[in-house]
């Protein structure tokens, strides 16, 4: 990928970025389990120790992080480069962790959903009402795996519903411009399903699948889906996984391009920059950062900025 620009490398299987208005970039780090900025000029530096696997981060609206925590993993190497394994035996137990972004202290909210406990969440995203959305992706162990799904929550902790459920490998998750749907892309599949709301944490059940969304694209051949983040058109950004790319994908479904990154273990976007023209990836395969202009003839729509940003 020639047109990238290498911020950080030696990060330890990076994922979830949030662009800072100072021009620093949050994420985690999943085997090092840190909550870690990567300053303007390069330099490193962690905020937090979450333990387990920190997975997704956002920005809430108390201006501190919150952290989709999947409990850990065992992690393998190939050629040299990490990958997310199994559930290890010190699994310590999925959940939804706020970090206080000046102090780094790290707190519980939640880790069940109405006696369910949460096995492996993933991605995160804030509305405007004070809650969020999270993708719970499940754990796999060696000879079965979870089944996932979609919760909504209040970022105070006082409240936790079902959204969506079951799923197979639910993992990046977006909302439209408007607020009015919930984007959801599942690994294992290559999958982009839709929730259309009707609330706050209230979907409409399409029927004929028993989690009630309905489909919007899906991809051939081998490429699974990670994270995603949605641009100021409503079209949906999604990093795709041994293809090594970001896919485009239209509101209607159609696969408008595909941007290759180079790296098959490329796992998430995110949007940043005065005009949201700045794409940030993690290349997790090499453990980098990087930054991308999202300009040119077939990529000039900016990114849709988040509800809350610090």
């Amino acid at each position: 990928m020639a047109d990238h620009r290498v911020l950080a490398t030696g990060l330890r299987f990076p994922e979830g970025p949030v662009w800072l208005e100072d021009g620093s970039v949050a994420l985690v780090e999943i085997e090092r389990g840190t909550v870690t900025i990567v300053a303007p000029d390069g330099a490193v530096r962690v905020l937090a120790e979450t333990g387990g696997g920190p997975n997704g981060l956002a920005v809430g609206p108390d201006g501190n992080y919150y952290v989709c925590n999947n409990g850990g993993f065992i992690w393998l190497n190939l050629n040299g480069q990490l990958r997310p394994g199994p559930q290890p035996p010190n699994y310590s137990g999925g959940r939804i962790e706020r970090v206080d972004a000046k102090t780094g202290a790290v707190t519980r909210l939640y880790d069940e959903c109405n006696g369910h406990k949460l096995r492996g969440p993933n991605d995160i995203v804030f509305d405007t009402h004070g809650g969020f959305y999270f993708t719970d992706l499940g754990k796999g162990r060696a000879r079965d795996m979870d089944l996932g799904g979609v919760y909504y929550a209040r970022a105070d902790g006082s409240s936790i519903v079902e959204l969506g459920y079951p799923l197979l490998t639910p993992n990046g998750i977006g909302l439209s411009p408007d607020g009015k749907v919930v984007y959801v892309a599942e690994t294992r599949t290559a999958r982009l399903w839709a929730f259309d709301l009707e609330a706050p944490g209230v979907a409409k059940k399409h029927p004929g699948l028993p989690h009630g969304g309905r489909i919007v694209a899906g991809l051939g051949g081998f490429q699974m889906f990670d994270s995603l983040k949605v641009d100021a058109a409503g079209n949906i950004c999604v990093a795709t996984l041994v293809t090594g790319a970001i896919t485009v994908i239209s509101p209607d479904g159609r696969v408008l391009r595909q941007h290759m990154t180079g790296d098959p273990m490329t796992t998430n976007i995110a949007f940043g920059g005065a005009d949201q023209k700045t794409a940030f990836l993690t290349l997790s395969g090499p453990g980098e950062l990087v930054a991308m202009d999202w300009t040119g003839p077939d990529w000039s729509t900016p990114g849709l900025r988040l509800n809350c940003v610090i």
